[in-house]
């Protein structure tokens, strides 16, 4: 057999491997709808943003205990997509791997990007207890805090710059290398591309509207796609 033979023999048992389950793409799907529905909701807790009280913490903080329901949404939602973004990463890289070549770093990028958001929405859930909990016991967090933890839930969990690499990656395998299917690129290019952009620049929490859209559609079209072997 000779060594062009046995590569795609490898490609093609990597890409079977790769068939045989779905379910890494549809968490992709349900983690980049999870992450709309967590950026809705970080939207509605706009104390620390109202012109009528953003000089004011104890309007702010006021504001803040008014909108418990929005932080625990947000939480969970964010939560949801933390816990499956590395699953759906770690199925990205396996099907990347199975039709690039074998020294290709697309699949290994692709994967750090999902890590990178799960961290950026991990952080940004990260004060979300003090904050539910907290606001209800007199004296136990100041109106100072209280207004940071405003700013901190309506900027850190949308850094969704990772999101961005991760569909700019899968467009460089779509579109040089027909990894997966074009328009799965495209979408990684337009969606993907506008996340990366924006979240490079002093524009960063934009990234937060393009980037989990990404990684929904990302997802769904990879769960709905066959994969292609070398």
């Amino acid at each position: 057999m000779t060594e062009t033979a046995g590569r795609q023999q490898i490609g093609r048992t990597r890409a079977s491997a790769a068939g045989g389950s779905t379910l890494w793409a549809w968490a992709g799907a349900a983690a980049g709808v999870a992450g709309l529905a967590g950026i809705q909701a970080s939207m509605a807790i706009s104390a620390a943003y109202d012109p009528k009280t953003v000089h004011d913490p104890a309007q702010v903080a006021k504001g803040l205990g008014e909108h418990t329901n929005a932080i625990i949404v947000m939480h969970v939602t964010l939560m949801v997509a933390t816990v499956l973004l590395p699953v759906f990463g770690a199925g990205l890289y396996r099907r990347l791997r199975g039709a690039l070549p074998a020294d290709s770093v697309l699949p290994l990028v692709a994967f750090s990007g999902l890590l990178l958001t799960a961290v950026a929405t991990l952080m940004g859930t990260g004060l979300d207890t003090e904050l539910i909990f907290g606001y209800g016991e007199d004296g136990t967090l100041s109106d100072e805090f209280l207004t940071m933890g405003s700013h901190w839930v309506g900027t850190i969990p949308w850094l969704w710059v990772g999101s961005g690499l991760t569909g700019v990656t899968v467009a460089v395998a779509a579109l040089r290398h027909k990894a997966v299917p074009t328009w799965i690129g495209v979408v990684g290019l337009v969606l993907g591309g506008l996340a990366l952009v924006t979240g490079m620049s002093p524009l960063q929490y934009m990234a937060g509207f393009p980037g989990p859209l990404a990684v929904a559609l990302l997802g769904l079209g990879l769960a709905l796609s066959r994969p292609r072997a070398l």
